[in-house]
Order: structure tokens, then C-alpha cells, then sequence
């Protein structure tokens, strides 16, 4: 019994690890947990992360007191990664277009998800346009997580 759960915890976790869109979003959270496993994708450094962050209270105290990664004047969201995933999927073709044009709905819309001045973005965009759309049948978690990065810079 043991061995097949732990046999199934390792296939999901492998199967999650090399899905990008794992990489999109993480629920862990801030806190000790949360720097412990930074850059760390799947269930298990995601589990690892809020484990640590529960056992020891690091998410109150760091919210509290701004400290471990969280941001006292922080907001909730349903996760980032997952609202500029949403937003690309279902306008794909406008945003190729407001990214070549470096302005546009879309561009304000994930400028503001992302919490980022639209026109820097839309700079960004559109100075980096072959990067974000390598072709015309680039995927939508790929140039997320490409949007995300350039607004990060």
C-alpha cells in the first residue's frame, strides 16, 4: 500500500515538472516555506512549501511584518499566473496585435494583472515581439510565461 502511493506521488509529481504550465502559478504562497522551494515547480515542493509555511506560522508573521517574501499591502488574487494565462488564451489574436502595436486592451488588461505600467509593458512587447511569438502556432502557457517574464525585467 505504502509503495503505491508513493509510487503515485512520484508520477505526479514527475508529470507536473515538466508541464509548463506548472511553472505559471504557485500556490504556495509567501513565508519561510515559500523561499525554501523558490523556482521549485509540481505538488511536491508546493506541498513543501505550505507545510513549512503552516507548521511554523511564517505567513502570519511575514504579512504581519512584511518580512519571508510577503507584502503587507499585498492583494488577494486567484493567482497570477493563471488570470495572464486566462487572459491570453481567449484573445490570443488581439494581443499579437496590441503587442505589435506596443498598445492596446490587452496590454493594460496583464499590465494590470501583473500590476506594471502598461506603456513599459507594451514596450516591452512589442520590442521583443519575435521572442514572444516564435511562430504562428506559439502556445498560450509559453508566452505567458514569456509576458511574465518581460514584465518582471
Amino acid at each position: 500500500m505504502k509503495k503505491s502511493l508513493v509510487f503515485g506521488a512520484l508520477v505526479a509529481a514527475s508529470v507536473c515538472m515538466s508541464n509548463p504550465a506548472a511553472a505559471i502559478d504557485s500556490t504556495g504562497g509567501c513565508g519561510l516555506g515559500s523561499m525554501a522551494w523558490r523556482g521549485q515547480s509540481g505538488i511536491i515542493p508546493q506541498i513543501l512549501a505550505i507545510t513549512t509555511n503552516n507548521s511554523f506560522g511564517t505567513n502570519t508573521f511575514g504579512i504581519t511584518f512584511g518580512t519571508s517574501g510577503c507584502d503587507p499591502n499585498g492583494r488577494v488574487t486567484g493567482g497570477t499566473g493563471k488570470m495572464v494565462l486566462a487572459v491570453i488564451e481567449n484573445n490570443m489574436e488581439q494581443f499579437a496585435m496590441d503587442a505589435s502595436a506596443g498598445k492596446g486592451e490587452t496590454i493594460d488588461t496583464l499590465a494590470g494583472i501583473l500590476d506594471v505600467d502598461s506603456e513599459k509593458l507594451g514596450a516591452a512587447a512589442q520590442a521583443n515581439f519575435a521572442y514572444l511569438f516564435t511562430d504562428e502556432n506559439v502556445e498560450a502557457v509559453d508566452l505567458a510565461l514569456k509576458v511574465m517574464e518581460l514584465a518582471n525585467a
